[in-house]
C-alpha cells in the first residue's frame, strides 16, 4: 500500500512539474510583448483558462480564482525559474534569465 501511495505521489509530483515547465514555458513566449519582459498575471491566467472553483460544491465560493496559477508561479519561485512583482493591485511575471 506505501509503495502504491508513493508512486502515486511521485505521479502527482511529476504533473505539476510539467504544468510549470508549460506555465514558464507560456510566459516566454509573452515577454518580448511587454516592457523589461513583465507579463501582467491576468494575462497568464487568462490566455491559459486557470481561474477555477477551489472548493466542494458544497461550500461557498464567490467565482473562480487564481489558485492553480498562484500555486505554480510560487513553485516556479521556490525554483528559480521565475520572479513576481506586484504593483498596486496588478500581478506580473518574468522568467529569470540564466
Amino acid at each position: 500500500m506505501k509503495e502504491a501511495q508513493l508512486n502515486t505521489k511521485d505521479k502527482l509530483h511529476e504533473l505539476l512539474r510539467q504544468c510549470c515547465d508549460e506555465l514558464l514555458h507560456y510566459v516566454r513566449e509573452r515577454e518580448p510583448l511587454h516592457p523589461d519582459r513583465w507579463v501582467p498575471a491576468v494575462e497568464v491566467k487568462t490566455g491559459l483558462a486557470l481561474n477555477f472553483v477551489a472548493v466542494p460544491k458544497s461550500s461557498m465560493q464567490y467565482g473562480e480564482k487564481g489558485w492553480l496559477f498562484a500555486t505554480l508561479a510560487r513553485m516556479l519561485e521556490d525554483q528559480g525559474r521565475l520572479e513576481y512583482r506586484r504593483e498596486g493591485s496588478r500581478s506580473y511575471c518574468r522568467s529569470v534569465q540564466s
